[in-house]
Formats: C-alpha cells, sequence, structure tokens
C-alpha cells in the first residue's frame, strides 16, 4: 500500500493551524496524526482524541524502543512526539495523515518519509506582520511576544529545507494555494 504524508510546520501565529483545520474538513481522506504527551490532561480533553497522555517513564522507553518519528523535550519533563504506530494505524484505515509540527519534527518527519511526504512551511509575509498578529490574540505579554518572534527568526531559517514555502498572507488565498498543493501531491505517483 501506497503512503503518503503532508507536514505543516509554522513560527507561532503563522496560521498553521487554521490552515490545517481547513483541510481536514474539506477533504475527508486526511486524517491528522494525534500526538504523544507526558503532560497532565487538562479537564476537555481526551486521551486518544486530543493527545495519548503517557507517563515519563513510558514515554522514555518508547524514545528507546524508537517508537517515535519526531520528540522533543518541550519543558523539563514534559514531552511531545509522533507515533510511528499512529501513522500505521491511519494509514491501515486507508487515511493520507496530516502532521501539524513544529519545524524540527517536520523536518525529521520528511527525513524519514522522504518522497511520500509533503513538508510544506507556513511562513507569515513579514515578522511585522507575525508580530501584529501576535499582539492581536491578546494572548503575549511584551517578554513572551519577543521570546515568540525571536524563534519564529530561528525557525524561519529552516523554511528552505522544506519542499514548499506558503506564505500566509490572506488565509483564503493560502488555505486554496495549500488545497492545491495536497491535491498535487496526491496525485503523484
Amino acid at each position: 500500500m501506497e503512503r503518503k504524508v503532508i507536514v505543516f510546520s509554522a513560527p507561532s501565529g503563522a496560521g498553521k493551524t487554521s490552515i490545517v483545520r481547513y483541510l481536514l474538513e474539506q477533504n475527508p481522506q486526511l486524517s491528522f496524526s494525534i500526538s504523544a504527551t507526558t503532560r497532565a490532561k487538562r479537564e476537555m480533553e481526551v486521551d486518544g482524541r486530543d493527545y495519548y497522555f503517557i507517563s515519563v517513564p513510558e514515554f522514555q522507553k518508547r524514545i528507546e524502543n524508537e517508537a517515535f518519528l519526531e520528540w522533543q523535550e518541550v519543558y523539563k519533563g514534559q514531552y511531545y512526539g509522533s507515533l510511528k504506530s499512529e501513522v500505521d494505524r491511519l494509514c491501515g484505515e486507508g487515511k493520507v495523515v496530516l502532521f501539524d509540527v513544529d519545524v524540527l519534527g517536520g523536518l525529521n518527519i520528511k527525513k524519514y518519509y522522504k518522497d511520500e511526504a509533503l513538508a510544506i512551511f507556513v511562513q507569515p509575509p513579514t515578522l511585522e506582520t507575525l508580530k501584529e498578529r501576535l499582539i492581536g490574540r491578546g494572548t503575549e505579554t511584551p517578554e513572551s511576544l519577543k521570546k515568540r518572534l525571536d524563534k519564529a527568526e530561528y525557525e524561519m531559517s529552516f523554511a528552505p529545507q522544506f519542499d514548499v514555502i506558503l506564505i500566509n498572507d490572506q488565509l483564503e488565498d493560502a488555505r486554496n494555494e495549500a488545497t492545491r498543493l495536497i491535491r498535487d501531491f496526491l496525485c503523484q505517483k
């Protein structure tokens, strides 16, 4: 069976998650890859729907057993990762797996799947636009804003390593372009 996966990565505030949600709503062939995490489950979250919630020792055991496509310790003792078994499960259902992951995770998935993966980097038109979007959320302190912008600049340096850089200037245009990119990728033999 042919396996194809689609990876979306971007700096925070670039619009990646809005594009991914749209694509999942519009295309029943796509299925979202649920990540594993060691962080505590929040009140409204459901294990196996939002994340696979596992203990730190179990996560570390899975790292040793190479069960992850990519993983990171985001905060001390708080791990996140994409399980190979999740991709196998979804592909077994005939789905095309769609990832919404950080930049380094996206590159690791592309490296693992090579030509079976389409890696899309969603980029804001400018850092100034990104700053405006982050401020518009109303969730950033001056310190967290600076931290996110510094990280975004760093992450944007990896953009050329992706298959495609998708500039999200106007969300509707970016959604349409993402739809076209995926359609073309899935039509390739």
